[in-house]
């Protein structure tokens, strides 16, 4: 009997051995990379050892409100559409300067009204066909056929009279080379091309899907669109034949989960790998564990609440406007962003050039507010409406509790709020068509040059109900004279002088109360690596790894 047991120990022993051999030889094993040279695998990466497919799930709020990158505004559907398209050019990985992506190389005219682009030769669709010239021309004639293509509208503008803007015309000059003739100088041009709403869709799946083209994108990106189901996942898969650098995973799925602590809590159990909209209050938390990490986003953003100066009623008054301003302490406010966000007086943030900080915030002052409203005829106060969106947004991580807030401080000067919360795509209906007296909002700056913020968000051209970049309605011919000047103008520092002169009128006609400017944080597992956060809100997904 004792034998026996003697044998079997090791006869067991021996396995062992053997097995512990075999897998050190397996860790040692040489592979072949791209260029054909032989290379150590190493061990560093337990997914790409066991041939596992390596998949990020990244959680957020809300779902996309559609994936042709066009028609939206909203960043839970950039940050998808990212992922799937290129555009002509591309921001560097930290900043808004400009690098090639499907255009190689570019040169303007003196003048700035002709821009001449080289394009790569080697690029597909991900549907298989090729990507030409020509299809450059399809994409920017499609966009200057309706105002429904939002952005295009906001950046060359461009109106229900002249759908086409500033651009002329574009024409393809040769299998690989394209050009812009512009009516007048676009000092934001380049940048705005970088813009993701700008990235190039197969024309081939645009006319194959027509109106259903908004949920079976294609482009031609570092992923590949494979599914959507509406209010729970998104999932993009690598694309193998990318021309830049291909991704490190084979897939991403964006998962709604709407609440802050329920994403938080599925991050902590492991069950996606990186969230946006996380609670002030869980930083400290996810900073104290060792398998979690904090990633800050560089603040260029705007949290702000419009008045509707258009809509008969109190907010159509100045001296109105101006008492809100004054009624709102803004510092107490500021205290529920808990360290991510800094008092905003301005539409811009204090990181872009060209912000005023001269401009003297309006403080805080209940007695003078008083003062201002009865001088408007409003000394008894009145009742209002706030409209607010449900789901956090990263410059405003607790839209409630701010909204109820304010609720209470506007209550010392007699203006009673009634809260509206709605989900996200029903408040940017309500505000883009003008139905609200005063309203929540925000802006993440989308290519780092004031125009940006300050044309979309608060020039006349921009107030058009139905598509409503400026939600406040606000129609000034003083700050449109100039925000059109600085589009023109060529030369930065006087571009910078038109710029602080229209934050100084925008200030005194109150369209805002502007509130704050974050430093939006992330949350990931330990193991998500090279992640960077782009200044303008969301990037492609294809530089960033998952190590075990």
């Amino acid at each position: 009997m004792k034998k026996r047991n003697l044998f079997f120990l090791m006869t067991l022993l021996l396995s062992i051995i053997l097995v512990i051999s075999a897998c050190s030889e397996d860790s040692g094993n040489d592979t072949t990379d791209d260029d054909g040279e032989t290379t150590d695998s190493g061990d560093d990466n337990g997914v790409e050892e066991t041939g596992e497919k390596k998949t990020l799930v990244f959680g957020r709020g809300a779902d996309s409100i559609q994936l042709d990158p066009s028609k939206v505004t909203d960043g839970e559907s950039i940050y998808v559409t990212n992922q799937i398209y290129d555009t002509l050019v591309r921001y560097e990985e930290e900043s808004t300067d400009v690098k090639p992506a499907l255009a190689t190389e570019w040169e303007p005219s003196d003048d700035g009204t002709v821009w001449t682009f080289t394009l790569r030769d080697d690029v597909k669709f991900h549907d298989g066909t090729d990507f030409t010239a020509e299809d450059v021309v399809f994409n920017f004639e499609r966009w200057a056929t309706s105002a429904e293509y939002i952005y295009y509208g906001y950046m060359f503008g461009a109106s229900e009279d002249d759908l086409g803007g500033i651009i002329e015309k574009v024409e393809a000059i040769g299998d690989y080379e394209v050009q812009f003739t512009l009516s007048e100088p676009n000092a934001p041009f380049l940048q705005t091309l970088a813009m993701p709403p700008f990235g190039i869709a197969s024309p081939t799946a645009v006319e194959e899907h027509g109106e259903d083209y908004f949920k079976n994108p294609v482009g031609t990106g570092p992923f590949v669109f494979e599914e959507w189901i509406p209010d729970d996942t998104i999932t993009v898969t690598k694309n193998e034949d990318y021309f830049g650098e291909v991704a490190k995973v084979d897939e991403v799925v964006f998962r709604v989960i709407p609440d802050n602590g329920a994403r938080f809590l599925e991050l902590q159990s492991g069950t996606i790998d990186l969230m946006m909209g996380l609670n002030p209050q869980d930083i400290q938390i996810a900073e104290g564990e060792e398998n979690l990490q904090i990633i800050r986003r560089p603040s260029m953003n705007v949290a702000y609440m419009a008045f509707n100066t258009d809509k008969e009623g109190p907010m159509s008054d100045k001296l109105v406007r101006q008492a809100i301003n004054l009624a709102i302490d803004k510092d107490e406010l500021i205290t529920l962003y808990e360290g991510i966000g800094k008092a905003a007086k301005n539409p811009i943030p204090p990181s872009l050039w060209g912000y005023n900080d001269d401009v003297e915030d309006y403080g805080y002052d209940v007695e003078e507010a008083k003062a201002l409203l009865a001088e408007a005829g409003y000394a008894d106060g009145f009742e209002i409406t706030l409209n607010t969106f449900s789901n956090p947004r990263p410059y405003m991580p607790q839209p409630k509790v701010t909204a109820q807030a304010i609720q209470e401080m506007l209550k010392a000067v007699n203006i009673n709020v009634e809260i509206v919360e709605s989900d996200w795509d029903t408040h940017l209906s309500v505000t883009e068509n003008g139905e609200h007296d005063m309203a929540f909002l925000g802006w993440t700056g989308d290519n780092g040059d004031p125009d940006n913020f300050m044309y979309v968000l608060l020039d006349k051209d921009n107030a058009k109900v139905g598509s409503a970049g400026n939600i406040a309605f606000y129609k000034s011919d003083e700050v449109h004279d100039l925000l059109k000047a600085a589009q023109v103008e060529m030369d930065q520092d006087k571009r910078t002088e038109l710029y602080l002169d229209a934050q100084e009128l925008i200030h005194e006609d109150a369209p805002w109360f502007p509130i704050a400017h974050t430093t939006p944080p992330l949350a990931a597992k330990s193991g998500v690596v090279d992640y960077v956060p782009h200044p303008t809100g969301s990037e492609p997904f294809n530089l960033l790894d998952i190590q075990e």
